[in-house]
């Protein structure tokens, strides 16, 4: 069988010069990410959101790097084509430059991801032109920014008055100068993401921002209804998985509790002989 080849960053630019739009999606761990790999996702982000979608936590900020190393790695395994981000945690990057560098290298060495993600505009730019300085390719994240939900008023769209609008702009700039290959913008109004995407050069990903970019992103478990918390207006929601699942749950306490299961097409048997032989060991 012939080797997959994992997409490169010329690859993903090669397919806005083409017209072909970029998939991507998030993954937390090795059946998720097989799967997408398998379905020709392009980019997976491990998303600091494992800590909401997987881990029950009310934020993203409980997360620690060690916890986003381990989602990653297994992430990694399974994802043999795409393009696989892995998303700094909070106050893994905005204390010093050293740190950002360093919690970035620890993505690409021990998880062997092809880039990482950091939020924040013009205030980060030090830090992303600090990863880029240092080898490792950086997507940017603005608009709405969960790491910084309570100073952003909680999760809801940006750039919704022109003060605001002009700052997003003044910030996917600054990420573009500061070196970052791509930009991730999530919550932003159509209008808005627009005039970002024909002002920049580097590749823009949206998030609930719009048709007007070079590919989509969705939260994995939002698309299958795996988080019901809430559900952000932008997320189509491709199937209730929840439902199936607790449907599938409710059949096996049912079955088990009315005798209906294990049937003998689910049991494993000894050899008559063998059974004989058994009996008579337990006789001495």
């Amino acid at each position: 069988m012939a080797e997959v080849k994992r997409l490169t960053i010329p690859d993903l630019y090669a397919m806005r010069e083409r017209g072909e739009k970029i998939t991507f999606l998030t993954a937390y761990d090795y059946p998720m990410a097989l799967l997408e790999d398998r379905a020709g996702v392009d980019l997976i982000l491990v998303g600091d959101s494992v800590a909401m979608t997987v881990l029950g936590y009310d934020t993203t900020l409980p997360m620690t790097m060690d916890e986003m190393i381990l989602f990653t790695k297994a992430v990694r395994r399974a994802a043999k084509r795409a393009f696989v981000i892995g998303d700094l945690p909070y106050m893994s990057y905005q204390a010093s430059n050293e740190e950002a560098v360093h919690n970035a290298g620890r993505f690409m060495a021990e998880c062997g991801t092809d880039a990482v993600k950091l939020e924040g505009g013009r205030r980060m730019a030090e830090r992303v032109e600090a990863i880029v300085r240092a080898g490792i390719p950086v997507m940017g994240h603005i608009g709405l920014t969960p790491q910084s939900y309570t100073q952003l008023g909680g999760y809801r769209a940006q750039g919704r008055d022109a003060a605001t609008a002009r700052a997003l702009i003044d910030d996917a700039l600054a990420l573009q100068e500061a070196g970052a290959f791509a930009i991730l913008l999530e919550c932003i109004p159509a209008k808005v993401a627009e005039i970002i995407y024909d002002k920049l050069e580097i590749l823009v990903l949206s998030l609930g921002s719009g048709p007007k970019a070079d590919g989509q992103m969705m939260i994995v478990h939002d698309m299958l209804g795996l988080f019901e918390r809430f559900t952000p207006k932008f997320v189509k929601r491709y199937v209730n998985l929840s439902e199936q699942i607790l449907g599938a749950f409710k059949a096996f306490i049912e079955d088990t509790k009315q005798g209906r299961f294990p049937q003998p097409e689910h049991l494993y048997n000894i050899p008559e002989e063998e059974f004989k032989r058994l009996q008579e060991l337990l006789k001495r």
